[in-house]
């Protein structure tokens, strides 16, 4: 056996020492993982942070911190998930501070959070549902904030109406009429935060100047008078696409107004024309086409203008305005095979528009003029006929007169091209001024309602034609919204499938379709 001295031992010694210097490191993933430190504008304790002029929130804190305070922060706004990594918190305090906006996500991930203050920052809204994971919140604290309590604060007032969270008082900096109450004592009902807008929903590739709605066979319908082509064209809703589409069209050649009446489950068009006669045509459903079945007498109805139906005591009726010289404003009744001259109104006048109405159980006619000025006619159930009843006004120019009712209460509006449009209030024996509308270059107006909401639409030629909304409070139109159109003559509203639909038949452009959306102000 071979005996080894003492120098090979430490030699030997020596060389097992430098192999083990040599060999490589433990991984890091091996490694402690390194405590993080308390931040430098922090003083912290075990489960404890107190921070005070910080920048910005940091991103790291010693483990088991459940309590957290920040005074005199440098910055004003919390970013959405500002906290998620302190998601054992249960108490925040943020106060004392500059802040004036936080995310709606801000407190996102903080499910052991029970005390938070906001206190004395500057805060004048809080964003929608903002305490909705905080599902043990006890206590809240919101005092010293400048709240403006409009319809973008209804969600905390009904929130705190509703949650067991304990929220010290706090009150209104603004609006006026809010302004020192206490928001615990508000009602979401303080709030009118239902708003809507008529926004373009469909644009037809055609000049209209008459547009009329209708139901037939449970499916919905619009009937355009085009003055390019003449035509008479018909669209029907589509229910799946949730646009109209072409339907059909009445060969014609100068049609001004094609008026749909539906008797007896039979559809009829009334096409009035310029050139060429006036015509009643016949749906046929096999196969599916009008069919002309009449003549209107031309030396009755000689430049028409508009056509108005209705019903009296059981039987159907039109009445045609005439705008010529010569002709004669013409009512026709009809009589289970055609409709027939009935009566002859107004001769001379050149008539614009005609309205039907029932005031007090008589039913009237109010046709506007453009030699004088609107005039009322009262049917005589004797003599079963329209007789000359009253004068309207002294205004003259009025180009359409449209009646509507709110509350009741019976309203006339008058529609003017070079004056004003006037707003009349029926006060049982005549009616009376309550309101004027500037509307230069009017030649349509329409009222209508949505839901519970009166509108009124003044048509322009020569500017943004004007909508407008009723207000209970002063009972007078107040403006709403502008529409940019050309040259609107006639106005239809359809509803279907959930949607409020404007048709607006345009003179010099694009036929449009408005959808009326409701915006709930608190939403957003």
């Amino acid at each position: 056996m071979l005996e080894l001295g003492p120098r090979w031992l430490r030699l030997i010694c020596l060389c097992v020492l430098c192999l083990c210097l040599c060999l490589p490191r433990e991984s890091n993933a091996r490694r402690a993982p390194k405590i993080p430190r308390c931040p430098a504008t922090c003083s912290c304790t075990k489960d404890s942070a107190f921070c005070v002029d910080t920048k910005a929130i940091p991103k790291s804190f010693p483990p088991g911190i459940i309590s957290l305070t920040m005074v005199n922060a440098a910055f004003t706004t919390i970013p959405e998930g500002a906290f998620s990594h302190l998601h054992l918190l249960q108490f925040l305090f943020i106060e004392n501070n500059d802040i004036q906006s936080l995310s709606k996500y801000t407190f996102r991930g903080l499910k052991s959070l029970t005390h938070l203050s906001l206190s004395n920052n500057n805060l004048q809204q809080l964003p929608r549902d903002l305490f909705k994971h905080l599902d043990i919140l006890t206590d809240l604290d919101l005092r010293g904030n400048s709240f403006r309590c409009d319809c973008k604060i209804k969600w905390l007032v009904d929130w705190m109406e509703k949650t067991n969270t304990s929220v010290p008082a706090i009150y209104c900096a603004s609006p006026f009429e809010f302004q020192g109450r206490r928001i615990h004592d508000l009602v979401p009902r303080d709030f009118s935060c239902i708003s809507a807008d008529f926004a373009v929903y469909e644009t037809f590739p055609f000049h209209s100047v008459s547009v009329e709605s209708y139901e037939f066979n449970g499916d919905q319908f619009v009937a355009f008078a085009q003055p390019d082509s003449g035509f008479c064209t018909v669209y029907v809703w589509d229910h799946v696409e949730m646009v109209f589409r072409r339907f059909h069209n009445i060969t014609s050649r100068s049609a001004v107004y094609c008026k749909p009446v539906v008797i007896n489950n039979t559809l009829y068009m009334v096409v009035a024309q310029l050139f060429g006669g006036s015509h009643i045509y016949k749906w046929e459903e096999d196969p599916q086409r009008f069919v002309k079945i009449q003549d209107i007498d031309t030396t009755r109805v000689r430049k028409p203008n508009f056509v108005e139906t209705f019903q009296l005591d059981g039987e159907w009726y039109f009445v045609v305005a005439d705008s010529s010289k010569a002709g004669s404003t013409s009512i026709y009744r009809w009589n289970s095979n055609g409709f027939y001259s009935h009566q002859s109104l107004h001769p001379w006048h050149r008539d614009t528009h005609v309205e039907f109405l029932d005031v007090g159980g008589k039913p009237h006619l109010i046709l506007s003029s453009a030699s004088q000025p609107p005039v009322v006619y009262q049917w005589s159930r004797g003599q079963r006929q329209f007789a000359f009843y009253s004068q309207i006004t002294e205004l003259a120019d009025v180009q359409m007169v449209k009646h509507f009712w709110v509350r009741k209460v019976l309203y006339l509006c008058l529609t003017r091209f070079i004056g004003d449009s006037k707003i009349l209030r029926w006060e049982g024996q005549r009616f009376i001024e309550i309101q004027t509308l500037p509307s230069r270059g009017s030649m349509a107006v329409y009222p209508f309602t949505v839901g519970l909401r009166q509108y009124l639409i003044l048509g322009s030629d020569f500017s943004f034609s004007r909508v407008y909304l009723w207000d209970d409070l002063t009972q007078r139109f107040q403006p709403f919204q502008e529409l940019n159109m050309r040259a609107p003559r006639a106005f239809s509203l359809v509803s279907v499938d959930n949607k409020d639909i404007l048709l607006a038949a345009s003179f010099k452009g694009n036929t449009l379709a408005y959808q009326h959306l409701v915006v709930d102000l608190s939403a957003k």
